[in-house]
């Protein structure tokens, strides 16, 4: 029953503290003061008054005055006994407390003057305990524990004077039924409670009445400035409320978080802590155990044991949240049922010491206590959901970095039979660490709903039914039967991501290859070819994305429809089944919620299913690596007696590193180990002749022959033999001869000459760069300059991303403007990514999110007309207005054809959305991609060679990902929950405007509250991303690298380095887990206020200004809708914000400028047989790499007659390969020309050019695929040609023995080929293109002597009619060209044929020869 206030007069409202009735009973003190009510109310006030009176001045001009001096830091940190206790009484203290003032204000409205002594001593007791908790942390940060001495009276005389109360209640026959009387008790007890606890801080700390105090230091952690992650040591209400983020969020916005920001992991919750739990947790199960070692069983009573109990925490939280999440339907239900109930007033039967006594039925019967009630619900349930998640989500965490050490310490110990027989491979192992782990952490982040869903369906079910009846049931089923559906469409879902996987896994390596292979692609012509192979595999991955977006559209749409599907069903199912139903706005709104409530738990049960079982495949996999075989003790003592070298045992250890560099880092290893045989695996294969000379010298004769100790050595530096004690020759798998070099000299005189002419020409090559080192010092300083030139441009390339956020002034640089960027959303790249759908597409997204979110508020209105108009009728009847000949009974008919006309309507527009939100995705992604192709497929060499490669790749892979996959999720749940919102606002300020007004502050803290978080979220998630990486590297390399770790004894660092990469990903997790947990607890918070907001003017209004029930209903169910969505609107905006990036990047390469196909001259204007004759004409060419730099070519003059074979040579930086670029117009040819055959080759397309020229590069490329592939991309020649081509370049014996002949296969690089190999395949290239116009730029400098002596046998022979242009690396290729160029910094110093250069003794080419020789 609602309570039904009088207007009355201000001169009858006067006030007093003990009231001015008429009656004498409030002042009568006939009996004793302690019998008078308003004495007894007044002496509860002196505890509150006292403290006040103390505290203050020791808050306020104590802490406050001296604030900046007394700086607390959290080192102090220190939490007496019964810390957490007196923080959860504390609260339960406040909460009675309010209720108190609500019931004494509520009591005292029955009367005609006001009693301020029913609710004044509440008031100031809550301005006491509010003290009292502000009083008690700062004596506990400042580790203080005298000044409590002060709490321990407050608490005593309130426990005294609360109890003299109670008393006094139970002399006046005041009992249970009375709800003072009830809150009375409980303040007695909360008292009595802290007041033990008050006392137990003495007994424990001995501050007082104790002769010696026991001192207490703060934990190691606190003393410890690195560790900054404070969630386990701040007090209970900042650990609610995450209140310690507040610096942390606010420091983001002014500079970028780093690692050093984030600091360490506390003690506790580091790896090597996490890792000894869950070890002793294994051991203790494998004792207990009788099942077998692979038994996944074990593992789970492992994880059981060693992480069960948080889990056990964060399930209890998540039930009492889903409980008390039931509030609101239930109060909503209260609030609009007493409004319905209008006329129907009450008074208090109970007046006793003079003013009237309640019960708790008739203090909840007023409007306004549920509506507080309902708000402090929200408070709690938002509370107790977030440290549910967060709990899981920090137990998953640190389960996944104590899994991923155990199993590196089972990789240290692992059986290398296992690795070499194949049982395990390194892709496995690398698996088990990126997925199972990962797996299983998002299992124990899941897991508290495996208990949580059952109690949240069975109580909505039963709240249902006491509300509807046996209708609520078949809404109920229409949700249970479609449950599965969802799940069907998971895994499909599921399966389309996998397939899509592959098809990006493919299109990614097809791009990688056209990348790395991009400049033979140009100089060949071939860019569209390999252009077409990427854009068939991206349409097989769009027609799988087809898939994807159909699944995703379906579960977007069912998550939709479902509801308004069940509600539909219920409320006509309500109509039908029943002769009078009862379909009052409490009803029909309190079932409206229920079913939201209930929608939930069922459609996260295919996703925690799922989970589920990935988690049991997982530990299945993890029980069988956990036992698999390890290394005996026998077997490691021989292993770390001896020192193995091998650069192969760490391809990975720097990406950044050479292959001379990890070759170096190799050796260098080797060398400092004490031991006393060492094994040196080919470790000359990756060094130049000089480097391998001084690792010879001062290396192995020096430190290692010198001091004894054995060396065995492979190499093919034939020149090192003489040094060698012992000798022995391979050949085919067997030893071919082995003794000293006097041995093999006398008994294999032929093996020995041989040797002999090899390791003469290999001296030669060492003292030709001798010389050439000390000559060129020069060349060095302009490469460093060209170097320093190119970090400038690619510096320029990187600032060209992040454009629009620019800002052009003078203080560019300066930290403050940069971050106030950071804070800025890049509309301008959703404009790019939504102008991308087309001018159909767009519309239709925007109107069709409009319409559908407008057919749910007519839903709901109309919901809200049907009830009230519905309840009228029947408040009509019960006051007996119906004639005879009218019914009094209500039609449902007219309203429920409406009402389903409007629910079909809002889920037709709710498949309509999704369609378009995924079509919109699939069209975008689509042309973004086709337009990234084709720029950077056409973009001029020079961007390849100022662009990091992985940069260009990221944009093709992570990025596209994205754009793909995941920004149409992020845009449809961005779109919705911020629609949802707008809704909600929208209805609420029809319903109550005065709402507007309240709204603003809200508004502002909202906006700040996002702002900050979305700065401090994208940093956050950078971190989590980039610690990864390093992480699931050391893995990788510990896995190859394991025979050398353990031959080098380095177990004990590697394990050390691993726990700190875990450490370091966690702590940017967690750090990310509580920004999440920061943001959703003040924007439920924010929410809350608006629930609360939005009750009290709706009651109010409806009270006073007769506003109807039902849209007091529809008010307040949109209110909960904002709690509910406010904290999705920012998560989803920071993630946009992050993923649009993705667009801004891939947009900033859509600017760079393309290389100018098109041509002066048509196709018709140009001989099908140019060039013919192979004549060229150079004539003042000035070349450039770019319009910035400086020429690499300057006035360039030269003739070269048809079938010349010409030689340019030079030192480094001499311009000779941009003399050979020059020819394919791959350089900017600013002045001068090069006439080919009579035709300028400026008026060329680029392609016919290119097409008809052929090019041999010093880095031989080959592409995965077949021979014939490689040989002839275009498909133009007879395998005949083909077979002709390889049989000219040496290699027809080779393919001929591959299975398949020509279309053998050719792995990635031609990694199944040799070096050698590889070059002759792209000789037979350049031969199958039958051009005129042969150029070698450095073809043999990458070679061995054998295959360059083939490779120059061939030219002469094969090549013998067409131009050769060869850039050479070994000048004395070139002794018999026709002609010999010598070029210096850009021009031609010399130019003659070879005899003619060489008679002049001082010239450069002469110089040249006499080095090489």
């Amino acid at each position: 029953m609602i309570t039904k206030y009088k207007e009355s007069p201000s001169s009858t409202m006067s006030l007093s503290f003990c009231g001015n009735d008429n009656d004498t009973a409030a002042y009568n003190v006939d009996n004793g003061v302690l019998n008078n009510g308003c004495f007894v109310d007044a002496l509860n006030v002196v505890p509150h008054v006292l403290l006040l009176f103390i505290t203050f001045p020791i808050l306020f001009i104590g802490w406050g005055s001296q604030s900046s001096k007394v700086h607390i830091h959290h080192s102090t940190w220190l939490h007496f006994p019964g810390h957490n206790l007196r923080w959860i009484l504390t609260f339960i203290l406040l909460f009675v407390l309010v209720c108190e003032i609500a019931e004494g204000i509520v009591s005292d409205g029955f009367t005609d003057s006001r009693h301020l002594h029913l609710y004044m001593p509440a008031g100031m007791g809550f301005l006491a305990t509010v003290t009292s908790i502000i009083y008690y942390h700062n004596i506990e940060t400042s580790n203080f524990p005298k000044l409590l001495l002060a709490l321990l009276m407050y608490w005593s005389l309130a426990f005294i004077t609360k109890t003299v109360k109670f008393a006094k209640f139970c002399e006046h026959g005041i009992g249970l039924s009375q709800l003072r009387f009830c809150l009375a008790a409980l303040l007695a007890i909360l008292y009595g409670m802290l007041l033990a606890v008050e006392v137990n801080v003495i007994r424990v700390r001995r501050y007082i009445f104790y002769k010696h105090v026991r001192e207490v230091k703060p934990p190691e952690d606190l003393q410890d400035l690195g560790v900054r992650f404070l969630q386990p040591f701040v007090n209970l209400l900042s650990k609610g409320t995450y209140w310690w983020m507040n610096t942390f969020i606010r420091t983001a916005h002014k500079r970028p978080i780093d690692l050093k920001a984030i600091g360490k992991l506390p003690f506790a919750m580091r790896a090597v802590t996490n890792y000894m739990n869950l070890k002793d947790a294994y051991e203790a199960q494998k004792k207990k155990s009788t099942a077998s070692p692979q038994d996944s069983k074990l593992i789970w009573h492992v994880l059981r044991q060693a992480f069960g109990r948080p889990i056990v925490l964060s399930s209890i939280f998540r039930i009492v949240a889903d409980l008390l999440g039931f509030a609101g339907p239930l109060c909503i239900s209260g609030i609009v049922h007493h409004l319905s109930d209008e006329h129907k007033t009450f008074r208090p039967q109970v007046k006793l010491l003079g003013v009237y006594f309640i019960s708790s039925q008739e203090f909840l019967a007023n409007a306004y206590v549920i509506a507080v009630l309902l708000f402090l619900a929200l408070l709690l349930q938002r509370t107790f959901l977030q440290a549910s998640y967060y709990v899981a989500i920090e137990t998953g965490i640190n389960l996944r970095g104590a899994i991923q050490a155990k199993i590196y310490n089972k990789i240290l110990r692992l059986s290398t039979s296992n690795m070499s027989m194949g049982e395990m491979t390194v892709g496995q192992i690398c698996n088990l660490v990126a997925i199972d782990t990962n797996q299983l952490m998002w299992f124990f982040f899941l897991s508290p709903n495996l208990w949580a869903m059952p109690v949240q369906i069975i109580v909505g079910v039963i709240l249902l039914y006491s509300l509807l009846g046996i209708s609520a049931l078949i809404g109920a089923t229409v949700i249970a039967v479609l449950a599965p559906v969802q799940y069907f469409v998971a895994t499909k879902f599921s399966q389309a991501q996998r397939s899509t996987l592959d098809y990006s896994s493919e299109r990614l390596r097809k791009t990688t290859e056209l990348l790395r292979g991009i400049k033979l692609l140009k100089l060949y012509a071939w860019e569209q070819i390999f252009h077409k192979s990427v854009e068939e595999t991206r349409h097989k991955e769009l027609t799988s994305l087809k898939s994807f977006a159909l699944y995703t559209c379906i579960s977007i749409f069912m998550n939709a429809a479902i509801p308004i599907a069940a509600v539909l069903t219920t409320f006509v199912v309500h109509t039908h089944l029943y002769e009078d139903p009862d379909l009052s706005p409490a009803v029909a709104f309190a079932s409206l919620s229920l079913f939201h409530i209930l929608v939930t738990p069922l459609f996260l049960l295919s996703s925690v299913v799922r989970c589920t079982v990935k988690a049991l495949v997982s530990v299945q996999k993890l029980s069988e690596f956990f036992s698999s075989e390890e290394i005996g003790e026998d077997q490691s003592k021989v292993v770390v007696e001896l020192n193995i070298d091998n650069s192969s045992k760490y391809q990975t250890v720097g990406i950044n590193l050479s292959g001379g560099q990890r070759q170096r880092i190799s050796v260098a290893r080797s060398l400092y180990q004490r031991t006393n045989v060492v094994f040196l695996d080919d470790p000359f294969s990756a060094l130049d002749i000089h480097l391998s000379d001084h690792l010879m010298q001062d290396g192995i004769l020096k430190l290692l022959q010198e001091e004894k100790r054995t060396v065995v050595l492979v190499t093919h530096k034939l020149q090192y033999l003489p040094h060698a004690d012992w000798i022995i020759a391979m050949k085919d798998g067997t030893i071919q001869r082995e003794g000293t070099l006097k041995d093999i000299q006398n008994f294999d005189p032929e093996l020995f000459e041989l040797w002999k002419t090899l390791m003469n020409r290999q001296d030669q090559e060492l003292e030709k760069e001798t010389v050439a080192e000390s000559k060129t010092a020069l060349e060095r300083k302009n490469l460093r300059r060209a170097m320093y030139s190119r970090e400038a441009l690619l510096k320029t390339l990187q600032e060209t991303e992040d454009e629009e956020d620019v800002i052009e002034s003078d203080d560019e640089d300066n930290l403050s403007s940069v971050m106030r960027q950071r804070a800025k959303m890049p509309w301008r790249a959703c404009g790019k990514y939504l102008s991308s759908a087309g001018c159909l597409l767009l519309p239709l997204l925007i109107f069709s999110q409009l319409f559908k979110h407008t057919a749910m508020v007519a839903i709901d209105y109309w919901l809200a007309k049907w009830t009230s108009d519905a309840i009228q009728v029947k408040i009509e009847a019960e006051k007996g207005n119906c004639s005879l000949i009218q019914d009094c009974r209500f039609n449902h008919s007219s309203y429920t054809i409406v009402f389903s006309i409007l629910c079909c309507l809002g889920i037709v527009l709710c498949l309509v959305t999704s369609i378009a939100v995924e079509w919109t995705g699939l069209k975008v992604t689509k042309e973004l991609h086709k337009s990234l192709l084709n720029k950077v497929i056409l973009a001029p060499m020079r961007f390849f060679e100022t662009t990091p490669l992985g940069n260009i790749l990221n944009r093709f892979s992570g990025d596209t990902n994205i754009i793909d996959q995941h920004i149409p999720a992020t845009l449809e749940c961005l779109s919705r929950s911020t629609l949802l919102c707008v809704s909600a606002l929208a209805v609420i300020s029809y319903v109550t405007p005065v709402f507007l007004i309240a709204l603003v502050p809200l508004a502002v803290a909202y906006y700040f509250i996002q702002k900050y978080f979305r700065v401090a979220s994208r940093d956050l998630q950078q971190l989590d991303d980039s610690t990864q990486l390093p992480l699931l590297s050391h893995f990788s390399e510990t896995v190859e690298g394991l025979t050398t770790i353990r031959a080098m004894r380095e177990e004990n660092r590697f394990r050390q380095q691993l726990l700190e990469l875990t450490d370091t990903n966690n702590i940017a997790s967690l750090f990310l887990t509580a920004a999440n947990r920061w943001l959703e607890v003040r924007m439920e918070y924010i929410g809350a206020c608006i629930v609360l907001i939005a009750a009290v003017a709706s009651i109010t209004k409806s009270l006073y200004y007769g506003l109807s029930s039902g849209l007091v209903g529809l008010g307040l169910i949109y209110a909960l809708m904002i709690s509910n969505y406010l904290n999705w609107m920012v998560r989803n905006l920071a993630d946009m914000e992050v993923q649009l990036g993705a667009v801004q990047r891939i947009n900033s390469l859509l600017k760079i400028e393309t290389e100018n196909y098109d041509g002066l001259l048509s196709s018709s204007q140009i001989p099908p047989n140019w060039p013919d004759e192979g004549e060229i004409k150079i004539q003042n060419l000035s070349v450039r790499y770019d319009s910035t730099l400086k020429p690499v070519l300057k006035n360039v003059n030269a003739h070269i007659r048809p079938g010349q074979k010409v030689g340019i040579c030079g030192r480094t930086g001499s311009g000779k390969s941009s003399f050979s670029l020059a020819f394919f117009r791959m350089v900017d040819m600013f002045e001068g020309r090069i006439i080919i055959d009579g035709i300028d080759i400026s008026k060329l397309p680029l392609s016919t050019l290119r097409s008809r020229l052929s090019i041999i590069l010093q880095d031989p490329v080959l592409f995965s695929g077949s021979i014939r592939f490689n040989l002839d991309p275009e498909k133009k020649c007879t395998d005949s040609v083909l077979w002709e081509s390889l049989e000219i370049a040496q290699l027809k014996h080779v393919v001929k023995a591959l299975p398949g002949g020509l279309d053998a296969t050719v792995t990635e690089g031609g990694e199944n080929f040799s070096l050698g190999q590889r070059q002759l395949f792209c000789l037979a290239r350049a031969f199958v293109r039958k051009s005129s116009v042969l150029i070698m730029d450095e073809a043999t400098a990458s070679i061995d002597m054998a295959t360059e002596n083939i490779l120059q046998k061939v030219v002469m022979t094969a090549f013998a009619d067409r131009t050769v242009v060869t850039i050479a690396h070994r000048v004395h290729t070139i002794l018999n060209a026709d002609l010999v160029i010598v070029m210096k910094r850009g021009i031609i110093l010399e130019y003659d044929t070879p005899s003619i250069l060489l008679e002049q003794r001082d010239g450069i080419f002469a110089s040249f020869v006499r080095a090489d020789k």
